[in-house]
């Protein structure tokens, strides 16, 4: 498996501009896999933050008139300087080629495993040393737990923010509710807006967890620009994104972790 992932890695493609990279991989057979590699403005980085959003999943990530263009309204693309400003190299996540957007079968399976697979032999290839962390948000949590467990020690630990603790619907789509977290066999962070008012994030289930598992919780920011699920609100750290990733890269380096922000 090893030879094979570095041989993949091999034949990655990748376009620079204006020090964001967009860079893609053969992952599965007849299946690419993009993700960006977003600036660093001249630091060096400490660490590799492997960067999954919620909603589709999909950042869209494309050179279009020479320009590394991709959907930037999630907390965690949207945050990529504030990472980079503490030393984590940002790496988003785009949905592979096979899938438009991505389903909750695919956050939870071993084809998205695959795929993060070859992206992260990439990634060591390219930063080698490097601890490389997952981090996850709403809907990217799935994505971000699911991959954790089944690698094992070959990632850092892993970080769930806003984290889809319940399903909207009985019997409809995925969530972490009945996940064990225990499996997960690296350090794990949960971070949680305390006013986080989407009905499948509760604040209440990641403060159920805190006796067990480093949290983070956040207060205050910027009024909603958006309902209450969607990333900009308290859902998506609105006006908290600086120093609740500021608390994110403390923990990922070691560093002494804040319990409150905002407070």
């Amino acid at each position: 498996m090893r030879n094979l992932l570095s041989l993949l890695a091999a034949f990655a493609a990748a376009t620079s501009v204006r020090g964001q990279e967009m860079v893609t991989v053969p992952t599965r057979p007849g299946v690419t896999q993009s993700f960006l590699v977003a600036e660093m403005d001249g630091l060096k980085p400490e660490a590799v933050a492997l960067l999954y959003i919620g909603g589709s999943g999909n950042i869209n990530l494309r050179v279009e008139d020479g320009r590394v263009t991709f959907g930037d309204r999630n907390f965690l693309p949207r945050s990529r300087s504030e990472f980079a400003r503490n030393a984590i190299l940002p790496v988003v996540m785009d949905a592979p080629s096979d899938q438009r957007d991505l389903p909750d079968h695919y956050r939870m399976g071993g084809e998205q495993t695959a795929d993060a697979r070859a992206v992260i032999a990439e990634l060591k290839k390219r930063y080698p040393g490097l601890p490389v962390y997952l981090v996850g948000t709403s809907r990217g949590t799935l994505s971000a737990a699911y991959v954790s467990r089944a690698l094992g020690d070959d990632i850092a630990g892993v970080v769930l923010t806003s984290s889809l603790f319940t399903s909207r619907r009985r019997g409809g789509s995925a969530s972490l509710q009945g996940f064990d977290y225990a499996s997960i066999k690296v350090p794990l962070l949960f971070v949680h807006h305390r006013e986080d008012a989407c009905d499948m994030t509760p604040y209440s289930r990641a403060a159920g967890l805190a006796d067990r598992y480093p949290l983070v919780s956040v207060n205050g920011g910027k009024p909603a620009e958006s309902g209450p699920c969607d990333p900009l609100s308290a859902h998506g750290f609105l006006g908290k994104e600086a120093e609740t990733v500021d608390a994110i890269a403390a923990w990922m380096l070691k560093r002494p972790l804040p319990k409150e922000i905002g407070k």
